[in-house]
């Protein structure tokens, strides 16, 4: 059984019209009018445990919006989401309690707290034995190399130290469910990697499912081996990233260094000059690798070459631009 389902999922917001001119605005007072703005439509899709998922879209596709809906923070208009056996805006309570929730933009720990207390207080929330406790504080410490700011003020951490304690005070009770919303969002390299290594050994040691949101396509290609795309509220892909990228931009291409100018090739355009390189697309579904090198090797000296697959972020890119 998928450990989340949901379908044909509808979120409306209604807003008063705005209205022009005093019989307009008397007619308002009396038969109330409104605009409907339909931010999820039909969405559906099944996630099973220990599956880490990207969910994509651009800015108001309804992926926050999805995303409430699930951690039982809104009601849906229509439709069906159980999440563990559980619907989550009507047993909000239980559902908290095998959740886990990350927002990039907004904190759950205690701004004048050390970071240890607000980490403790978690705890009692969720009722987790002495023992239990100090054992995952130990565990998370070492795994997002806590120790050097336990003791500091949240309101004094940096934007990866605080993310880094989200992350903790997201998992310290264990929950079985992990939502990232733009869990990099302003992190530096460094600090973006120390996320990804604790959200991936945490889904392959421990089975935790993961829906990931984000603008942040590296964190996608990194960690998740499926994404479902959302557009104008509805799902529009749903399925692994190699099939993405074989449908959406079958091509891929061959960089050389080469000793003069390359020209087109049988199977093979050139899409690019730079610095002495040459970039040559090709369909491998029509003209092996091997057969372009032996025929490029035919014509001219070669002192480097490599193969490169399209950016995930250039193929969604182009996805969103045909729609448009």
């Amino acid at each position: 059984m998928p450990i989340i389902h949901v379908e044909d999922l509808v979120k409306e917001f209604r807003r008063p019209k705005k209205h022009d001119g005093a019989f307009s605005t008397i007619r308002t007072l009396f038969t109330r009018q409104y605009t409907i703005n339909r931010a999820v439509n039909g969405v559906s899709f099944d996630v099973e445990p220990g599956e880490l998922v990207g969910y994509l879209g651009p800015n108001g596709a309804g992926k926050s919006t999805t995303i409430k809906m699930l951690t039982g923070i809104l009601e849906p208009t229509a439709g069906t989401v159980s999440v563990a056996g559980v619907t989550p805006w009507r047993q909000r309570e239980k559902n908290a309690r095998q959740i886990g929730v990350v927002f990039g933009q907004r904190s759950q720990l205690w701004w004048d707290l050390p970071l240890r207390d607000s980490l403790w207080l978690i705890g009692k929330l969720y009722d987790m034995p002495r023992e239990l406790f100090e054992a995952r504080q130990r565990q998370f410490t070492e795994l997002l190399a806590l120790g050097p700011f336990l003791d500091t003020p949240v309101r004094q951490l940096s934007l990866g130290q605080r993310m880094r304690g989200d992350l903790a005070a997201a998992m310290l009770y264990a929950p079985k469910i992990l939502y990232l919303d733009e869990p990099t969002v302003g992190l530096d390299v460094v600090a973006k990697e120390a996320v990804r290594t604790f959200v991936r050994e945490l889904n392959k040691e421990s089975g935790t499912t993961v829906i990931l949101t984000t603008h942040d396509l590296d964190d996608v290609e990194q960690l998740c081996e499926r994404v479902v795309l959302i557009d104008q509220g509805s799902v529009m892909y749903d399925g692994s990233i190699d099939t993405l990228r074989s449908r959406y931009a079958p091509y891929r291409e061959l960089v050389v260094h080469t000793d003069g100018q390359v020209s087109d090739l049988p199977g093979a355009t050139v899409t690019k000059h730079e610095d002495g390189r040459v970039w040559l697309r090709f369909d491998p579904q029509h003209t092996t690798a091997a057969d372009l090198i032996g025929s490029l090797l035919a014509r001219h000296t070669v002192s480097d070459l490599s193969i490169t697959e399209p950016q995930l972020e250039s193929v969604i890119r182009n996805i969103y631009a045909d729609r448009r």
